[in-house]
């Protein structure tokens, strides 16, 4: 409620530490309102150049659960600061999200699959092994329900099926669809 989202915000303001900031942050992760927009603005301003605090930024918007928390880490792809060569980058939102965030990666569409298999495939080439860690947010998809274990099924099938595929993320989706 909005008194609750004051008391974050003011939180927030009157932090001397990191801990305090990002405790903030995490308490306004999940609203979806003005004050949570602007402090989440404002933090990434503040520490773009950062770049193991802006990790931290990366992390919680990637775990959000708002409806549009997907949408958010597709659009953090394009962001100035995001590199996909830089391991601790991809691992605080893709492997975030996929790892971290259950309620968002499992979307009853299937669209946090399917997300999830595309940044697999990107990444193969160029670290197979984060790759391959990202592919291990499939590992319990037969203990899953339909539609969910289909659409699984699908996005592990569609990532074995790329021609060159490397070893490290082979033996991960290989494994997984055999166990």
């Amino acid at each position: 409620d909005a008194a609750a989202r004051a008391l974050a915000v003011a939180h927030y303001d009157a932090a001397d530490n990191m801990t305090d900031s990002v405790a903030a942050l995490g308490a306004l992760r999940d609203s979806v309102s003005a004050e949570r927009d602007a402090v989440y603005g404002r933090f990434e301003s503040r520490w773009r150049d950062e770049p193991l605090v802006l990790d931290k930024w990366f992390a919680l918007e990637a775990q959000s659960q708002r409806l549009d928390a997907l949408a958010r880490a597709r659009q953090l792809l394009a962001h100035p600061r995001y590199n996909a060569r830089n391991p601790n980058r991809v691992r605080s939102l893709v492997g975030a999200f996929a790892l971290r965030n259950f309620a968002r990666f499992n979307a009853a569409d299937g669209a946090g699959y399917n997300f999830a298999a595309d940044q697999v495939l990107a990444l193969d080439a160029t670290n197979p092994q984060l790759a391959a860690t990202i592919a291990g947010a499939f590992n319990l998809w037969k203990r899953f329900p339909e539609p969910w274990r289909g659409f699984q099924q699908a996005a592990l099938q569609r990532i074995a099926a790329m021609p060159g595929l490397s070893p490290d993320v082979t033996e991960v989706v290989t494994r997984t669809l055999a166990d």
